[in-house]
Formats: structure tokens, C-alpha cells, sequence
């Protein structure tokens, strides 16, 4: 008797057992690699990598039930590849990298393992895709903007700060897109009456410092702060040297005019980041990387800090507030 009720106590407590928690069982944990150019205290990347895994969690994986995601912060290390080498050896079933400082060591590293890059400035010139369309190898994603943007900086420029006929562009060495970049800048330049010179390869903080200052001597100057990843990790020097010899700058991120730099344009990187989790799904249900395209940005950003307007002596013209994203006071 005491058998038979102790059989049919642990039939009905089987019964019971959750499906959910059955289920769990049953999956297989899937791994995910991320190689970040940040600080894991870096509150952008942070907003970032959070938009991803909620948009994950959305397309059903949650960390800590069927999947893993392993973190390497890489900020301030100029050479990443140890970072790349200890990740590929984890065995993950995709790598996510945003930037070429991540995702060209990655490549060094691994041509099987996918990798997926939320944002990368042009990952042709980058030799990381073969193209646009047929990326072809075992990383794809996103593309960080298109080189008609370029234009669009110095005519925001122009409009917010009409006084600047001088302006110098601030650019990344080491990514293959400044040279493009600057370039239609300078086609634009002369129907607006602007001078244009290039301080690209720029490569550390006491180089950018004493360029900016040298610039600065000279009267209706302006900034533009074109993509990369040294830019960012020297956001908060450039916007000081911008507030210190009163140059208008206009930046390529959200991030600048939210520390106090005067205007940014480009595109949505929560949106891109969210878009990226899509990518990740379809490679963990078969998708190979070769043959996902590489797809450009859809959604863009203007953002004007009116506070940084008003300590240059800048009056923001009305049109400029209202079709702008957002406005910081």
C-alpha cells in the first residue's frame, strides 16, 4: 500500500512539474561572445547592450536559460586580439562586435565562428565583408551610416552656428572611412562659403588637444567630429576643447551633445543594436552570416543641447528645434 501511494504522490508531482521547466531541460545553451571598445561602466554601451538583450529576450532567449553571453570590455587596450583570442576559445555559436577596432581582430582570430556588428563605419573598405549584398565570409551586420551623412554634418554646422566659416574635421585614422568622409565634406564646403581642413589622424589625446588649440587661434572657426572609435574614447577632452576656445562642433553621436557637446546627427544605435539581436537569432536557427546582407541604418537622430547654445552665444534657429529628436536644456 505504501508503494502504491508513493507511486501515484510522484506520478502526480510529475503531472505538475511546470512545462516550462521541462522544457528547459530539454534546450541546449546556446553561447554568445561580445567584444566591447568601452569600460563595463560606459553608460552608452551599457543602454546599448541592454536594447539588445531585450530585444533577445523578445525573440525568446534569455540569459541564464538558453543562452550564455560572455563579456569582454576592451577600452583603453589598443590591441584587442587577446580579447578576440579568448572568446573564439569559448566555443560560442556567434560573436557580437560593434566597431572595426573589435571586429577586425575577431576576424584575425576566427573566418568560422559568426561574428555580427551592430555598427562598423564601411565593412567593405574594411575588408570584413566582400559585399554589401553577399557578405560571403562569417561576419555581417550593420553599417554605422552612408557617406552622404558627411554633407549633412557641415549644413547643420552652418545653420546652428551661421557666424563659422572655418571648420576642421576631426577624423579617425584608424578606420578606412575618413578619407571619404572628408572628401564630401569638402564638396559641400564652397556653396556654403566655408573653409575646410582635415585634422585626421589625430591618434591621442595630447595630439587632438594641441591641433584643436593651434585651430582655435584663428577667429569663425567650427568642428566637425566625423565617426570612429577614438573620438569616442576621447568624448569628453574634445567637447572641453570645443567649450574652452568656443567652437560650434557638430558630432556623429547622441553621446557628445548628451555630455555637453552643442549638436549631433546620426543614426539610432539602440535601434541598430535591437536590429543586431534579430541578426543573432536568425544565425542561432541556422542562418549563415554569408548570406545575411549588410544592411544600412533606417533611423537617424538630430539632438541639440540648447544649455551648450546659449554659452556659445548661440540662438538655435526655430526650424532646427523642431525637427530635432531631442532637445537638452
Amino acid at each position: 500500500m505504501r508503494r502504491r501511494k508513493f507511486i501515484k504522490l510522484l506520478g502526480g508531482a510529475v503531472t505538475a512539474w511546470p512545462l516550462a521547466a521541462r522544457a528547459q531541460q530539454g534546450e541546449r545553451m546556446r553561447r554568445i561572445g561580445m567584444l566591447l571598445n568601452a569600460t563595463a561602466d560606459d553608460t552608452e554601451f551599457r543602454a546599448w547592450v541592454g536594447a539588445f538583450r531585450q530585444a533577445l529576450q523578445e525573440l525568446g532567449w534569455t540569459d541564464g536559460r538558453n543562452i550564455r553571453i560572455d563579456y569582454r570590455w576592451g577600452a583603453g587596450d589598443a590591441d584587442k586580439r587577446k580579447y578576440a583570442a579568448e572568446l573564439v576559445a569559448l566555443a560560442p555559436d556567434v560573436i557580437v562586435a560593434p566597431g572595426a577596432s573589435t571586429v577586425g581582430p575577431l576576424l584575425q582570430a576566427t573566418r568560422t565562428v559568426p561574428i555580427v556588428f551592430p555598427i562598423t563605419a564601411d565593412p567593405v573598405a574594411s575588408g570584413f565583408v566582400d559585399s554589401l549584398a553577399r557578405p560571403g565570409g562569417n561576419a555581417t551586420g550593420f553599417m554605422l551610416f552612408e557617406y552622404s551623412i558627411s554633407g549633412k554634418w557641415l549644413e547643420l554646422l552652418k545653420q546652428i552656428a551661421p557666424g563659422v566659416t572655418r571648420v576642421a574635421v576631426l577624423g579617425d585614422p584608424s578606420t578606412p572611412t575618413g578619407p571619404a568622409q572628408f572628401g564630401i565634406i569638402q564638396a559641400v564646403a564652397p556653396s556654403l562659403r566655408v573653409e575646410v581642413s582635415s585634422l585626421l589622424n589625430k591618434r591621442d589625446a595630447g595630439e587632438i588637444e594641441r591641433t584643436v588649440t593651434a585651430f582655435a587661434r584663428s577667429p569663425n572657426g567650427g568642428l566637425i567630429v566625423t565617426a570612429g572609435g577614438r573620438a569616442l574614447l576621447n568624448r569628453d577632452l574634445i567637447i572641453k576643447l570645443a567649450a574652452l576656445h568656443k567652437l560650434p562642433a557638430i558630432y556623429f553621436d547622441r553621446s557628445f551633445a548628451a555630455a555637453g557637446g552643442l549638436i549631433s546627427y546620426g543614426p539610432d544605435r539602440i535601434d541598430m543594436w535591437r536590429k543586431a539581436a534579430g541578426y543573432v537569432d536568425r544565425i542561432l536557427k541556422g542562418e549563415k552570416p554569408a548570406d545575411m546582407p549588410v544592411q544600412a541604418p533606417t533611423k537617424h537622430q538630430l539632438v541639440i543641447n540648447l544649455k551648450t547654445a546659449k554659452a556659445l552665444g548661440l540662438d538655435v534657429p526655430m526650424h532646427l528645434q523642431q525637427i530635432a529628436d531631442e532637445i537638452i536644456e
